[in-house]
């Protein structure tokens, strides 16, 4: 019995995570970034987590969640706020040679909208560990005013 857990615990990893990519440096990492943003404006959703999910470990069901949510609420921010305009990369920030933070804002005709990457450097490669978006793009303001 404990030998059939382990079996199948092994076999949901590999499932899991058995088909992750690997990106080589930092310029692929922006590569990634900007042509996830650039479907995120089209409303692409599908085609942007695709692409994200390439490098991503996150189990396929919690990356499909976040996909639906964010499906839904870009919908609701266009009813609202109108079609997206364009993106601008504001900000790389890392963390000595194992991670990088990319901020882009999206612009909408009426509000602007956060996208967040996080890359981490482990002994293959870069993968994505964190992507989030938020409306908080004014928060952007607050950094860039404590560094003066």
């Amino acid at each position: 019995m404990k030998k059939s857990f382990f079996a199948l615990l092994l076999l949901i990893s590999f499932q899991t995570f058995g088909q992750i990519k690997y990106m080589k440096d930092p310029s692929e990492t922006e590569k990634l970034s900007a042509k996830a943003t650039d479907l995120f404006i089209q409303n692409k959703m599908n085609d942007c987590f695709k692409e994200l999910q390439k490098y991503w470990p996150l189990p396929e069901n919690e990356i499909e969640a976040l996909q639906e949510k964010t499906t839904r609420y870009m919908n609701i921010i266009e009813d609202r706020f109108g079609k997206a305009i364009d993106f601008k990369k504001v900000k790389n920030e890392v963390i000595a040679d194992f991670s990088i933070r990319e901020t882009y804002i999206i612009r909408f005709e009426n509000t602007a909208i956060r996208v967040i990457y996080t890359y981490y450097k482990n002994n293959s490669g870069w993968i994505l560990n964190e992507f989030k978006w938020d409306d908080s793009f004014a928060e952007e303001f607050k950094e860039s005013e404590t560094k003066k």
